[in-house]
């Protein structure tokens, strides 16, 4: 028990049902409430002041998206996602985190991304999932034991890539209701979402999808296949019309891009219904690759500059995974994280269908799998502590990438840890891998140090 924790817990529930009373006119005084009652830390503080500006102004994009939250969600599916997400993903896991870091010396992760299948309905081009094959599954009890060894580390957020994880839909509802205080989020396609599956979704209230639609139309058929945005128009629509949260999954390549980053786009993913986009760059997996699909650095300037304009105006939660190092730091009780590379269980790490543990989703190299090792194992792993004692990989945070902007970096920690390919189908050493990176590293360098140096001078 740590009472300052709960003394927090105690004043965020309050706020909550306060605001739930009557929220809006009470949205307006949230602010006022919270400066009152939450007990007072440094870790607060700016927090705090944050929450008092956005609920001072009406016209602000944040009010709006909380707004969103309060008109467009089920009541009870919000209230099991707060109790989920803010109590016990954001709130209750530091001091797991703090003590089991101070113990181990090595990174716990906040978040854990698995797959429960390789298979797929759909072969889009440049596909990294495709790598693995398509017979590669988790059990259900693997599943279910990953998700209770994460607990007792703290971690109550869970998401699956694959493959289409929503082939295994009947396996997740299961998990969703076997581990009720923890989030889940698949990474999905959609064409698998129908009415049945989300009033499941409805009736378990804690599953969260991100659904990949990258740009409009013809830019999503012609990597997915012809008819396949109107699919998820359509499952959007159903999710939409039970009031049940999703975001969008947006990959930026370099024939995309304008769509992605563009304003109509942003504006269309609300109207949509979307409450989030996690956006990510196309990285050359693999030796079916298709490294004409990486982004220029003018182009990842541009998702730099259309992201960070549109998080000042529009009512919508974005991370751009690549672009965003700058504020993956934190500081905790045993250690100060300035930021950079998430992956290794800085804040997250995968494990693959195989049951192959891999720093990140990008990262197909293993030391570890989960049917021979229990993660905190893995996590002090000869691959994952490489990671630990090189993160950050660069000093300028906006290129954190130990594979994309700063070449090198896996080779010399995959062959130090003597980790292996997990591409079954046609493996590549992590040269290979990150020589594809090489020309663009050096262009996005010249760009990034720019941004980084006027950062500095402010």
């Amino acid at each position: 028990m740590n009472l300052k924790t709960d003394a927090e817990a105690f004043a965020l529930n309050k706020a909550y049902d306060f605001l739930d009373k009557d929220p809006m006119n009470n949205l307006s005084r949230l602010g006022d409430f919270l400066t009152r009652h939450m007990p007072k830390s440094p870790s607060l503080v700016a927090q705090l002041t944050t929450i008092e500006e956005v609920s001072h102004n009406p016209k602000n994009n944040w009010y709006k998206f909380i707004q969103n939250i309060w008109t467009g969600i089920d009541s009870g599916v919000r209230r099991r996602l707060f109790n989920n997400f803010v109590i016990n993903t954001a709130l209750r896991s530091k001091e797991i985190h703090d003590k089991l870091t101070e113990k181990y010396d090595c990174n716990i992760p906040w978040a854990i991304l698995m797959d429960p299948t390789s298979a797929c309905n759909l072969h889009c081009i440049g596909c990294w999932a495709a790598e693995y094959g398509n017979k590669l599954n988790l059990t259900y009890e693997e599943l279910d034991d990953i998700i209770r060894q994460a607990n007792a580390m703290g971690c109550h957020f869970f998401l699956y890539s694959g493959g289409e994880p929503l082939v295994r839909k009947n396996d997740l509802i299961k998990l969703c209701e076997a581990h009720p205080d923890s989030v889940f989020s698949p990474f999905t396609n959609g064409t698998l979402i129908d009415e049945h599956f989300a009033d499941e979704m409805l009736r378990v209230q804690n599953i969260v999808p991100a659904i990949s639609a990258e740009g409009f139309e013809s830019s999503t058929d012609s990597r997915r296949g012809k008819g396949t945005y109107q699919k998820i128009i359509k499952a959007m629509s159903i999710l939409k019309e039970r009031k049940l949260p999703f975001g969008i999954s947006a990959c930026y390549t370099s024939a995309n891009v304008q769509d992605v980053g563009s304003e109509e786009y942003f504006d269309k993913m609300i109207e949509w219904g979307a409450y989030f986009c996690w956006i990510f760059t196309y990285m050359p997996i693999g030796k079916a690759a298709a490294p004409e699909l990486m982004a220029s650095a003018v182009q990842r300037r541009f998702m730099y500059d259309q992201v960070r304009k549109f998080r000042r105006t529009k009512p919508i939660f974005t991370a751009d995974f690549w672009n965003d190092g700058e504020y993956s730091g934190y500081k905790s009780s045993v250690e100060t994280y300035k930021g950079g590379c998430i992956a290794a269980g800085r804040r997250f790490l995968h494990i693959n269908a195989n049951g192959d543990i891999e720093p990140c989703a990008f990262i197909h190299y293993s030391d570890s799998n989960i049917r021979k090792k229990t993660l905190l194992e893995a996590l002090r792993s000869p691959l994952f502590m490489g990671y630990r004692r090189n993160q950050p990989f660069n000093d300028n945070l906006l290129r954190p990438c130990p594979v994309l902007d700063n070449p090198g970096a896996l080779t010399d920690i995959v062959e130090k840890s003597g980790a292996e390919s997990t591409d079954y189908i046609a493996r590549e050493t992590a040269k290979e891998y990150s020589d594809k990176c090489v020309e663009k590293a050096q262009a996005w360098a010249s760009v990034a140090d720019g941004l980084w140096s006027r950062k500095a001078s402010h």
